[in-house]
């Protein structure tokens, strides 16, 4: 899987359908949905980035993903809840070992939309993505130790909890204790027969 495959697939990444979510290419005019969320302190408290200060610098951000849509370096899904066309979050890939053939995805959420089950659907979209269409071996995904929802979310998908990294990131300025999860393909498979 080298830089030219990703370019392949990621350059026009492809759409992804769950029973509530459209899993699509971010724009431009999503900037209002997404400051929703990524302006809020408790939205950020567990991720590496601070909160955007105002709507303007979320529309920013959103046109400089477009550049790397278009290069293949960008591997994120904006979540859309279908019922109302709205995004309420993102999901994707974070990062990917060729060598190993193994990937790491990240997420974030709408607090509007959290206990619904709905990064679940998106999580295991992702996980189906990347062990069918990509040929992954593995998947991870490292969250902060103080992240309870969020390891949830990773469990309830049917990741394992492999442990901890005792302050293996310097976040804002402080040492963070990484949870680490994961899936291989041989489990997802055992339940998705069609992968076997």
């Amino acid at each position: 899987m080298n830089k030219h495959y990703l370019y392949n697939i990621f350059s026009k990444i492809p759409i992804l359908e769950t029973n509530r979510l459209t899993l699509r290419r971010m724009k431009a005019t999503d900037a209002g949905d997404m400051f929703e969320y990524a302006s809020r302190a408790d939205v950020t408290q567990y991720l590496t980035w601070n909160p955007h200060p105002d709507v303007d610098y979320t529309r920013e951000y959103l046109t400089q993903v477009q550049k790397q849509y278009e290069n293949g370096e960008f591997y994120d899904w904006a979540v859309i809840l279908r019922d109302e066309m709205k995004m309420i979050g993102s999901c994707g890939f974070t990062s990917f070992d060729d060598d190993n053939s193994s990937g790491e995805i990240g997420y974030v959420l709408n607090p509007d939309f959290w206990g619904q089950g709905l990064m679940s659907e998106a999580v295991t979209a992702v996980l189906g993505f990347g062990f069918e269409r990509l040929g992954l071996h593995r998947i991870e995904a490292k969250v902060m130790l103080e992240n309870v929802r969020s390891r949830r979310v990773l469990e309830k998908c049917g990741m394992t909890y492999e442990g901890t990294h005792r302050d293996a990131m310097l976040v804002k300025g402080e040492f963070r204790t990484i949870s680490v999860c994961a899936m291989l393909r041989e489990e997802f498979a055992a339940n998705n027969p069609a992968l076997k």
